[in-house]
């Protein structure tokens, strides 16, 4: 089969960075699905393990954690999807990436694919969805409901991927008021699009922005990225209890700033669930399948930003390279190989 592999951490403008191969097809196991992969998104976890985690000597890494198809064939004991079935997923860490023809997953990470969606705007999805959801209500245990709760919510990096479907997500099934940041004029529209009810700017001191709005101090904080940067600014903006959720790497961060104010630190990593085989594991599948029905009904939109073409080594390093740039939009598509 066709796949996208590395062999070695390198820069992506390297000529070996990424590359066309060709691989063995792989074999499903019980739980597992066999899925035709028709389109794919790119995310930053792609490029970091593409620069940080080395392939046995000799052995090709296939990344990729974002993917629509179609079931060629399933497990022993797969209970929940059949050979034809389309599907999406972001898939697992620990196993084979979806930048390949044909990918191995676990039933229990895969949802029904939305009606309306054609492959590639469902394949820019998955791996944001379930951030943001894990986000919004398991770390940060926002309640679901369609009454205004008094309450607000400040995303930082609201135009990225994972804030582009969390804004969505907290418009259309909370009651919390939200403020996004972006800092391009291009940006902020596209927040302001997707539902946030202020959007402000993330290059200047948080808090002196959102005292420019009338809302000095928020109930729950969701950084997405730069918390390096945003941290002392997020404590000072955090009402007392309130509770912060990261997805990011920061390498310094002075938590204890967070005492006083009985504040609440949560990680949210997508890929604990089948990382460690938990036992709610299926969760995952549950909220692909809750999502694909809120696309269908036309409640959440896709947040594909750019088609970059088909599934190729040369097509995956411009978009490495453009989310290493830290300027992305939205999603970045690829589709067929």
């Amino acid at each position: 089969m066709k796949a996208v592999a590395y062999y070695q951490n390198l820069p992506v403008a390297h000529a070996e960075s990424l590359l066309d191969v060709t691989l063995p097809e792989p074999t499903p196991g019980d739980y597992d699905l066999l899925v035709e992969v028709k389109a794919v998104s790119v995310n930053p976890v792609d490029y970091k393990v593409r620069r940080g985690m080395a392939p046995a000597a000799g052995e090709a890494r296939v990344i990729g954690w974002d993917a629509a198809g179609v079931v060629r064939a399933v497990g022993s004991k797969v209970s929940r999807f059949q050979p034809g079935d389309r599907v999406w997923y972001a898939g697992d860490l620990l196993r084979a990436g979806s930048n390949s023809e044909l990918q191995i997953v676990d039933e229990r990470i895969v949802g029904h694919m939305p009606k309306s969606l054609d492959f590639a705007r469902a394949a820019a999805l998955p791996l944001t969805t379930i951030t943001a959801w894990e986000l919004l209500f398991d770390r940060l245990q926002v309640l679901s409901n369609d009454a205004a709760s008094g309450k607000s919510i400040l995303v930082v990096g609201a135009a990225g991927g994972v804030g582009s479907i969390l804004v969505q997500l907290a418009r259309q099934l909370t009651g919390l008021t939200i403020v996004g940041t972006a800092s391009r004029a291009e940006t902020q529209a596209w927040v302001k699009d997707l539902g946030a009810h202020h959007v402000i700017d993330h290059s200047k001191p948080l808090a002196d922005e959102l005292r420019r709005i009338g809302l000095p101090q928020v109930d729950y904080i969701a950084g997405l990225n730069q918390t390096d940067k945003h941290f002392v600014q997020m404590a000072e903006a955090i009402a007392p209890q309130g509770r912060i959720s990261l997805i990011d790497e920061p390498e310094t961060m002075d938590v204890g700033l967070l005492k006083r104010k009985s504040v609440s630190l949560h990680w949210e990593f997508m890929y604990t669930r089948s990382m460690f085989q938990t036992a709610d594991m299926a969760k995952q599948h549950e909220l692909l399948n809750r999502v694909a029905a809120l696309v269908d009904a036309g409640t959440i939109k896709t947040t594909v930003a750019e088609h970059f073409g088909t599934i190729n080594a040369a097509n995956l390093k411009r978009a490495h390279a453009l989310l290493e740039g830290g300027t992305a939009k939205g999603k970045i598509v690829l589709e067929g190989f």
